[in-house]
């Protein structure tokens, strides 16, 4: 039994314990805490948050733990002082292998304490959960991934493969500043990977609180955002004309609101609804295995068309989120414009949506535009068995019997920024939740004490098998 054996032997007891309150944590996980509660209680928000502060206080930890000064950077873009990132290098001892990169964003979203039972910015843990903006997103992974270097660092761990490591800002708020896409830009030699492990996945729980299923979620839906704007000469609201630029925007939008995408599936989502009717009941599992077939069941894709979660996943969706329209109260409009944010499925281009929109609201008074630039687009990263055996593996030792799930999102993380540009990036955090009680983005985001001390074992596993050495 080597060292890492030892210690893996060590902690799962230890954790067996100290999450089921029988007795204290040990040591090394106060030290864990105390480093997850440090990074939780650093605003990171983009309104008056610091992520260069956040980012300089994890490099602390790393280079107090022995990583060199030199394989640590703390990069902040000069028009951006607050929105710095982290990018960490553990040198591996096979030159012939390229490097498995951590990834884990460090800015959260805006949480006013008004709205909140508890300090959003304090770390507070009750009732089994900790309580605080980004303990889920992604501050839980964030710490855990630093965790990992920090001890391997102590410890003298050298791995065959190098692994790095990147804590990036703005994965929130990509249209002012991305950490990822800037570090893609500017220092991909930093962060050049065989490989990325991402949020995305985790594992559900069921209303008894046992694990369920463990997700990987390989590919995301493409975000981008259109506005629609119909502009003419307005007039006095009290010599009112047929044309008015709110209603025939207003009937554009209508016409999207009634149409729907056609049904497509990739690798992930066949494989996400095929492991998935195995674990749903009725007819709900009878529907998922119908639109299977080819060609899909049209009253199986009805029903779960119904579903929200499973609808986003089956084709690309287009929604109406905002609207702005007029200039006074005693004015016809002049203008009036929304904004549709579609998500669409992978393998389509943004322009490609945009003259379906055209052709959709089929009126050349509508103009629709790209709301922001179109980001890079790549089809899903391949689930290879290099990638999933030691994910099955693994959840097999630790959660017998639970099936791991492909995962495609219909939501967003940086993963969209590195699978373009070449690093393919995976989801995977062994990190369980039930449906609905994590809120994260929402108000009073809480994550399991259980299960982030139970993924933090599961990651520094996972991680070691993928870097080898001792």
């Amino acid at each position: 039994m080597n060292k890492f054996t030892a210690f893996g032997f060590t902690l799962a007891l230890n954790l067996c314990f100290s999450t089921a309150g029988a007795a204290p944590l040990s040591e090394d996980e106060h030290a864990f805490r105390a480093l997850y509660k440090e990074l939780v209680e650093i605003n990171t928000t983009l309104s008056v948050g610091s992520c260069t502060e956040a980012a300089t206080a994890m490099s602390k930890h790393l280079v107090a733990a022995g990583i060199p000064e030199a394989e640590v950077h703390i990069i902040v873009p000069e028009a951006f002082p607050r929105q710095g990132n982290l990018v960490a290098t553990l040198r591996g001892t096979d030159k012939s292998t390229d490097a498995v990169l951590l990834l884990a964003h460090i800015d959260v979203v805006e949480a006013n304490r008004a709205d909140w039972e508890r300090d959003p910015f304090t770390l507070i843990e009750e009732d089994g959960y900790f309580f605080g903006r980004g303990t889920a997103d992604d501050k839980g992974m964030a710490a855990i991934f630093v965790d990992v270097m920090k001890r391997m660092a102590q410890s003298g761990y050298q791995p065959a493969r190098t692994i790095k490591l990147a804590l990036t800002c703005g994965e929130e708020t990509p249209n002012t500043f991305n950490g990822a896409s800037y570090l893609i830009k500017h220092h991909f030699d930093l962060i050049d990977a065989a490989f990325a492990i991402n949020e995305g996945g985790g594992g559900r729980l069921d209303h008894n609180g046992q694990a369920f299923s463990h997700s990987v979620q390989a590919g995301e839906k493409v975000y981008q955002d259109f506005t629609l704007e119909v502009t003419n000469p307005g007039g006095h609201s009290s010599r009112p004309v047929k044309e008015n630029a709110i209603y025939r925007l207003i009937d554009g939008l209508k016409k999207i609101s009634g149409y729907s995408f056609p049904v497509e599936f990739n690798d992930t989502t066949r494989g996400y609804f095929d492991q998935v009717s195995k674990l749903e009941s009725g007819q709900v599992s009878t529907d998922m295995q119908a639109i299977l077939s080819t060609p899909p069941d049209a009253n199986a894709l009805d029903r779960l068309m119904n579903i929200a979660g499973y609808n986003s996943i089956l084709h690309t969706t287009c929604v109406t989120t905002m609207l702005d329209a007029g200039h006074a109260p005693n004015a016809l409009p002049q203008r009036a414009q929304a904004n549709v944010n579609c998500r669409i499925f992978p393998g389509h281009t943004q322009e490609e949506i945009r003259q379906q929109l055209i052709s959709i609201v089929s009126d050349d008074q509508v103009s629709i535009m790209f709301t922001d630039p179109p980001e890079s687009t790549s089809p899903p990263p391949p689930l290879t068995r290099e990638i999933m055996g030691p994910i099955e593996r693994l959840t097999e030792e630790m959660w017998p019997g639970v099936p791991v799930i492909p995962r495609m999102i219909a939501g967003g993380t940086d993963g969209r920024f590195l699978t373009p540009a070449g690093i393919p990036t995976y989801g995977v955090s062994g990190i369980f939740s039930k449906p609905g009680t994590v809120n994260a983005h929402g108000l009073n985001e809480r994550l399991n004490v259980n299960s982030l001390y139970k993924g933090r074992l599961f990651l520094d596993r996972l991680i070691k098998i993928y870097a080898g050495g001792e």
